[in-house]
C-alpha cells in the first residue's frame, strides 16, 4: 500500500490549491461512535508526530502503536496512506498561511520577504513530512506555470515587493524561489538528525547574495524574472 516518497510528496504538496492537483484533499470524516472517535483523534495525532520524525513514508504500525491502536483499527479509519496524510498534511499545511499573512503584513518588505523564508524553512526543519513534501513539489525540474501550491500567488506578492522596494535584486524570480527551496530542503534532510539548525548559515549566505546592491550579472540564461 506504500507508495513512493516522490509520487506521494508531490500529492500532499498540491493539498488544497487546486481540485485537478488534490489527490487527496481532506475528507470530512463520518459520524463516529465516540470510541470510535477518540481512536480516530489518537492516530491523527500519533500520525502528525511519526510522520513529522519520519517523512512520508513513516511505517504506518508505528502509527498505530504510537496511537495505542491495532493496524487493523488504522485502516478502519484509513485504508490507504493516502487518505491518512489527506487528514493529516492539510493541516500541518496551514501553518503556511501565517507565515505568509504575517510576510505581506510587513511594512519593511525586505524584512517580509527574509521572515517568509526563515518561517518557510523553520516548518520543513521541523517537520520531516513537510520536508519531504514541499521538497518534491519544488524540485529543480519544476515548472513554475505549472505549479499548484497553497497560498503562491501570495508568495509572489511577497517576492515582487521586495523587488520593488530595491532590496531585492530585480533578476530574482519564482522560478529562482523553486530552486532555493529545493537546495534548502537537501540540507535540512541531511542535518536534521545531527544538527537541526544547521540551514541557518547557509540560509544567511543566500540572502547576501539577493541583496539588489550584491547583484552582479548572471551567466546564462536559466534564471527568470
Amino acid at each position: 500500500m506504500s507508495r513512493s516518497r516522490t509520487s506521494a510528496a508531490k500529492d500532499a504538496a498540491s493539498i488544497p490549491a487546486c481540485a485537478r492537483a488534490a489527490r487527496y484533499p481532506a475528507a470530512v470524516p463520518k459520524p463516529l461512535r465516540s470510541d470510535a472517535a477518540r481512536n480516530r483523534d489518537k492516530l491523527l495525532v500519533a500520525a502528525t508526530q511519526v510522520l513529522a520524525e519520519g517523512g512520508l513514508d513513516a511505517p504506518l504500525e508505528h502509527i498505530a502503536r504510537r496511537a495505542g491502536v491495532s493496524i487493523g483499527t488504522l485502516y478502519n479509519h484509513f485504508p490507504t496512506r493516502e487518505a491518512l496524510l489527506g487528514a493529516v498534511l492539510p493541516q500541518r499545511l496551514a501553518a503556511l498561511d501565517e507565515i505568509i499573512t504575517v510576510a505581506l503584513a510587513d511594512p519593511d518588505p525586505w524584512a517580509g520577504f527574509t521572515g517568509f523564508l526563515e518561517g518557510l524553512f523553520t516548518l520543513h526543519a521541523e517537520d520531516h513530512s513537510l520536508n519531504d513534501a514541499l521538497a518534491e513539489s519544488f524540485s529543480p525540474a519544476t515548472d513554475m506555470s505549472q505549479v499548484c501550491h497553497r497560498g503562491f500567488g501570495d508568495v509572489e506578492r511577497i517576492i515582487e515587493r521586495a523587488k520593488v522596494s530595491g532590496r531585492l535584486r530585480a533578476d530574482f524570480g519564482p522560478q529562482d524561489l523553486v530552486t532555493l527551496i529545493w537546495a534548502m530542503s537537501q540540507v535540512i534532510r541531511k542535518s536534521m538528525g545531527t544538527d537541526p539548525g544547521a540551514w541557518r548559515r547557509p540560509l544567511s549566505f543566500f540572502l547576501d547574495g539577493l541583496r539588489a546592491e550584491a547583484a552582479h550579472p548572471l551567466p546564462g540564461e536559466h534564471h527568470r524574472s
